[in-house]
């Protein structure tokens, strides 16, 4: 596994990581270190703190972490429950969507009305992978948008090269009163339509990468009040970090990016991100 990355500059104001996977960068930590299956509860516990820790260090003080299936649902809303600053959001992921059996959602939907649990997601449409089909990608999305206008929560959207029939499905179903598209991957003129509908947009690693100027275009053109960070955790990590292993504390990378393209100090867009963090999750 390659090496963690150093920790960054710690911010000056806190701010907060909108989308992680904590079962998974445990698992990673757990997976490179050897642990003995015995020791395993005892491994995650001590990861999740680790992880915690390491965010909390450099000003990241509070963590959404995701689920993408039935178990890792589950498994994240307890980690939500048994930590200070972290919530949850559940669901099953578009590229598992063949899974979203009624039983499924079912649970899902139970799940989402958990305290812990602040959104649905990530739900939505990838038409990068065929790992499922189509008819049952749009299946499971229409019945998470429908979980999260029942349940109250906010709706996280995976949206891979599919823009105009997510904002399509968004417009047919009567969109959540919060949308969220995570890692946001539009240009200025997908931001554009997110602006007049009142969507957030949550940046990641990639509006750092050099041949993503779309990105960072799709961030100026976003109000301040409708942005988030994330990570994405274990995933997309920063520059100077690609094809490291991505973690909550590297968040001051992507927010200084992204306040450099604003043209704003970095603290000003961190009050920002945190007051929408409330308006998005609920208060902490």
């Amino acid at each position: 596994m390659s090496k963690i990355p150093a920790a960054p500059e710690p911010l000056s104001a806190p701010v907060f990581d909108s989308h992680c996977h904590l079962d998974i960068m445990v698992g990673n930590r757990q997976a490179s270190s050897g642990d003995p299956v015995a020791q395993a509860a005892q491994a995650a516990e001590a990861s999740v703190r680790g992880i915690l820790e390491e965010a909390r260090a450099v000003g990241v003080t509070r963590l959404v972490t995701v689920g993408y299936d039935l178990r890792s649902s589950r498994w994240n809303a307890e980690a939500a429950a048994e930590h200070e600053g972290v919530y949850a959001a559940v669901a099953v992921h578009p590229n598992e969507a063949h899974e979203a059996t009624p039983e499924v959602l079912a649970e899902i939907e139970a799940l989402a009305g958990r305290p812990e649990v602040r959104a649905v997601g990530e739900t939505g449409l990838d038409y990068y992978r065929d790992w499922a089909s189509r008819d049952d990608q749009h299946a499971s999305f229409r019945a998470h948008v429908e979980i999260a206008r029942r349940t109250g929560k906010a709706l996280v959207i995976h949206d891979r090269e599919a823009h105009d029939d997510v904002l399509k499905v968004l417009a047919q179903e009567g969109a959540p009163a919060t949308v969220v598209f995570h890692s946001f991957s539009g240009d200025a003129e997908m931001a554009k339509k997110c602006v007049e509908a009142g969507y957030f947009m949550s940046f990641s690693g990639p509006v750092t990468y050099k041949n993503a100027a779309y990105l960072r275009e799709a961030a100026r053109v976003a109000p301040k009040e409708l942005m988030l960070v994330e990570t994405d955790a274990p995933y997309l990590p920063p520059v100077p970090y690609r094809g490291k292993p991505n973690a909550p504390y590297l968040i001051p990378l992507t927010l200084r990016c992204l306040a450099e393209v604003k043209e704003v100090h970095p603290d000003e867009l961190c009050e920002a991100i945190s007051a929408n963090g409330v308006t998005v999750f609920g208060e902490w």
